[in-house]
């Protein structure tokens, strides 16, 4: 086990450095110029043009750059966003915690309870539930995140008035203690059962087909012959072998859940990392997507080599060398 830790981590580690290098060659090369979008078209001057180019070191050659920007990230060094003038790994530290308690909490709701109806739909296929499940679960996957979170504020908040339209907080109200967590928690009702409802319909299906292969086995067919109960049987060995196609699902949402909720951030203007790469985006802010990329990078690595260990650990049969 700890040779194919060991290989598996050496492999993470240069396949996160190809896409450092992908990363910043795709995002210099794309179109615009983050220098006259930041400076504006109004005033903009060559003297300001040429001023602003060497303040953010874009007038070095290209390989110069490169080399600079990986040797500073092996210093932990992220480098100085171009539209907010502060360190990237700052920006990103103050807006991750916002968007791994909206997304994280998202996902961790979406896979239990999918996983739950997934569970009960499989055990009981052809049941009036079962229809009953599916169908509200091909609606919800049709339907974009976006627009679930506008219908959520159209219905809930501006008809209802039961809910903040935006926002993490009331800024006015400036509530501390108790107070701010259940403000916060009100704020956090329609972007996060937007998230649930869109994420669901994947964990039902995957766990709900997953059930019915395992249940079709021959050795769980042995097993009723032999006279063991059913409780027994879906709790021993169905549900662990059934759940191991949806640890992989949540493992890949989990390792997105940094930048995985952008258009529901941007509806809701909830201060995550997702509005903040859209921003970047917009501004050609390029160490700020570079930041955010590499840290993507490494979630998804780090969740890979984590579901690989979860599932030696669930299904004996499975030995790492």
């Amino acid at each position: 086990m700890q040779r194919y830790l060991l290989k598996k981590m050496v492999t993470a580690f240069f396949i996160v450095f190809v896409v450092i290098v992908l990363n910043f060659v795709i995002i210099n090369m794309a179109p615009g110029d983050p220098v006259r979008i930041l400076a504006g078209a109004d005033t903009l001057t060559e003297e300001v043009l040429e001023s602003l180019t060497i303040e953010f070191g874009l007038d070095q050659p290209f390989h110069v750059r490169l080399w600079k920007y990986i040797s500073n990230l092996f210093h932990g060094d992220l480098g100085q966003s171009f539209a907010y003038s502060q360190p990237v790994s700052v920006l990103i530290g103050e807006r991750f915690g916002n968007s791994l308690l909206l997304s994280g909490t998202s996902a961790i709701l979406a896979v239990i309870i999918g996983c739950w109806l997934g569970l009960y739909a499989g055990k009981n296929h052809g049941g009036l539930l079962d229809r009953f499940f599916s169908s509200i679960a091909y609606l919800f996957n049709s339907m974009p995140s976006f627009w679930v979170g506008m219908m959520g504020i159209l219905l809930f908040a501006t008809n209802l008035k039961w809910l903040p339209t935006q926002g993490m907080y009331n800024l006015r109200a400036g509530y501390t203690g108790a107070a701010h967590v259940l403000d916060v928690l009100k704020h956090m009702v329609l972007p996060c059962s937007a998230l649930i409802a869109i994420q669901i319909p994947s964990y039902f299906r995957i766990t709900k087909t997953s059930v019915m292969q395992v249940m079709a086995d021959d050795y769980i067919m042995t097993f009723r012959v032999t006279g063991m109960s059913e409780k027994k049987i879906f709790r021993k060995y169905i549900l662990k072998n059934a759940i191991l196609p949806v640890l992989t699902v949540f493992g890949i949402n989990l390792a997105y859940v940094v930048s995985g909720s952008t258009l529901i951030e941007i509806v809701f203007s909830w201060p995550g990392i997702g509005s903040m790469m859209y921003r970047a985006i917009m501004v050609r802010d390029y160490n700020v997507l570079m930041g955010i990329y590499l840290i993507l990078a490494l979630a998804v690595a780090g969740m890979m080599i984590l579901v690989d260990l979860v599932y030696a650990w669930l299904d004996p049969r499975i030995r790492y060398t």
